[in-house]
């Protein structure tokens, strides 16, 4: 699906954070789901096998985000260890967050380029899946010093959907003030939740193709970008190109 025509100006460029905002990592969910099994509420009982609820956990995973591949339905990290039948206690995710926080680091060209973004009067945005809380996302923006150059952000473990749901496009230019999609351009690294997903919703899309896309979260239809950027800095030009 091609895009809008390039009538009008572009009031908003709102990204995936990811593999898009973060330069991609190839992650060991394995690890992961381990570090995550320590936030398990346990007892001494046979049952409390460490490694028995990192499988759990994991196979819980894998369909949370099948939901949102399929259904676009939004999950958070409570709603993980339900699925997987586990209590487990909030303040326990601290293992959990420590294996997350390498993967977290802000591409050094964002912030140069949010502001030339900003200083062209082109508001700036994140909509990101994730089951992660507000707050985890909010805090390595801040670590980074970007956050002030947001102009509205959504998460979807805070919206009932998930990308490509148009829904949630919506939310994200309900967010930063825009009504228009024609006027709004998506980046991100994801051929179906992103570059087909803001198209569908009406926008542009800008595809940053460095990433390695799980098997088990390729959606059914993969996008055709209106522009792809090797690099984030690229992004300010061809935004002024389409107004």
């Amino acid at each position: 699906m091609s895009g809008p025509g390039g009538q009008h100006s572009i009031e908003a460029v709102i990204f995936d954070w990811g593999g898009t905002l973060t330069r991609w990592h190839d992650v060991d969910f394995h690890a992961e789901s381990v570090a995550l099994a320590q936030a398990v509420i346990t007892t001494p009982t046979p049952d409390d096998d460490h490694h028995a609820h990192a499988a759990r956990l994991h196979r819980a995973g894998d369909v949370i985000w099948g939901r949102s591949r399929d259904h676009q339905q939004s999950s958070t990290i409570a709603d993980l260890f339900t699925e997987a039948g586990l209590d487990h206690d909030p303040e326990l995710l601290s293992a959990y967050y420590a294996f997350w926080e390498p993967h977290t680091e802000t591409d050094p060209e964002v912030g140069p380029m949010w502001t030339a973004l900003r200083a062209a009067g082109i508001r700036v945005g994140v909509l990101s899946n994730t089951i992660w809380p507000r707050a985890w996302h909010e805090g390595y923006f801040e670590r980074d010093g970007v956050r002030h150059l947001i102009d509205g952000d959504v998460y979807t473990s805070e919206i009932p959907w998930t990308k490509p749901s148009p829904r949630a496009f919506a939310a994200a230019m309900d967010a930063v003030g825009a009504t228009d999609p024609a006027r709004c351009v998506y980046v991100g690294d994801r051929l179906f939740d992103d570059v087909w997903g803001a198209q569908n919703a009406g926008m542009r899309a800008i595809h940053v193709p460095h990433s390695t896309i799980p098997a088990t979260q390729v959606g059914h239809t993969e996008g055709t970008p209106d522009a792809v950027v090797s690099r984030l800095s690229e992004i300010p030009d061809i935004v002024r190109a389409w107004s």
